[in-house]
């Protein structure tokens, strides 16, 4: 069964199943227990929402970086697995805009990157592979069943360049 996760969403899903997602500046975790051939992904928009106390949006619940990897997190704990016994890899945090350079040097897919791999840290959780940063958006499937994941990166067109760069001269007058 394919599976496609859309911006904000967070899946655990058994061998039967294969996740995909398309991620500009979003990220993407997997986590797979290899003996029990279950994982999730998650499609993160921002890496958190700040201090406070708060519950996830009930429609997006996974919208921050924070938020999805707890609710994966949770799921796992159900299915009796310790985050250290899973294999993490993340994806995405490309540059949509790699013509408009912000001020402090760095992008909202940069920022989501180091949070992924800050937040497996933190859980104690091996990361074993990732494909972050550069610009455009990437291509992601998550086959379950055997733990592989592949990544297709797509830079940006011409025509999105222009427009780009149309916007940005806009922006400036």
């Amino acid at each position: 069964m394919v599976l496609f996760l859309q911006p904000g969403e967070v899946l655990m899903a058994d061998a039967s199943c294969q996740l995909r997602t398309i991620l500009g500046s979003c990220v993407s975790i997997t986590l797979w227990h290899p003996a029990k051939r279950i994982g999730g992904m998650s499609h993160f928009l921002l890496p958190t929402q700040g201090a406070g106390t708060r519950e996830p949006d009930p429609l997006r619940p996974g919208y921050y970086g924070d938020d999805a990897l707890r609710l994966m997190l949770q799921d796992l704990k159900k299915s009796g697995v310790s985050p250290a016994q899973c294999q993490g890899k993340i994806f995405g945090g490309g540059n949509m805009f790699p013509n408009q350079m912000r001020a402090e040097g760095s992008h909202v897919g940069q920022r989501n990157g180091e949070a992924a791999r800050a937040l497996l840290r933190q859980h104690g959780i091996p990361l074993v592979a990732e494909s972050l940063f550069g610009s455009g958006y990437r291509q992601v499937i998550f086959d379950v069943n055997k733990g592989d994941v592949w990544s297709r990166q797509v830079q940006p067109s011409a025509q999105e360049i222009e427009v780009e760069k149309e916007l940005a001269w806009h922006a400036s007058r």
